[in-house]
């Protein structure tokens, strides 16, 4: 089951493949290019801290972490993470995309491509967790038909000290297309 997440994908006009050192710069320039959205990330990827968080998010046992491409064209991250094979269950997190590709419908087809290739790899729940303040990411997965299930209050301890609400949303394999 976690074996078959590690292959390269490819989805509509998308790819992605673990990443490797070989991406390590490219992806911290564009990480780089919204200094602002890093605090309301519960990790920071940006220029001072992306080393060490990259370092740590893509050698997690229970990670795997993606650089994602729109043609050629390297277009961010996103990872599988908290791989549980006993609950058939993971989640969809730590996605950054290059500004210019925000509300492009980039991201409804990259997910489509990492919910297939959970729920092919024998999944049956995935979960997505999102910063109470980030409001545009909690819209984006109303619209790819999340189903919002409620608040984890003062989840989480972010990089820069904040207490965060977690909002969870899931997506069940048979409620999948």
């Amino acid at each position: 089951m976690i074996d078959g997440l590690d292959a390269p994908m490819t989805g509509d006009g998308c790819r992605a493949e673990l990443f490797g050192d070989q991406w390590r710069e490219p992806l911290k320039a564009a990480c780089a290019e919204d200094p602002d959205i890093w605090p309301i990330y519960s990790i920071s990827f940006d220029p001072d801290h992306f080393d060490q968080s990259i370092d740590a998010f893509s050698n997690a046992k229970l990670n795997r972490t993606f650089v994602l491409f729109e043609g050629d064209e390297l277009a961010g991250m996103s990872s599988f993470i908290g791989i549980d094979e006993s609950r058939q269950c993971l989640e969809i997190g730590g996605t950054y995309y290059r500004p210019h590709l925000r509300g492009t419908g980039f991201n409804r087809r990259v997910k489509d491509m990492m919910l297939r290739r959970a729920f092919d790899c024998g999944f049956r729940r995935i979960e997505f967790r999102v910063d109470e303040r980030n409001k545009r990411s909690q819209a984006a997965m109303t619209k790819l038909g999340a189903v919002r299930e409620g608040v984890l209050r003062a989840d989480r301890i972010t990089w820069t000290g904040h207490v965060r609400d977690t909002v969870l949303f899931s997506i069940l394999q048979d409620e999948w297309q």
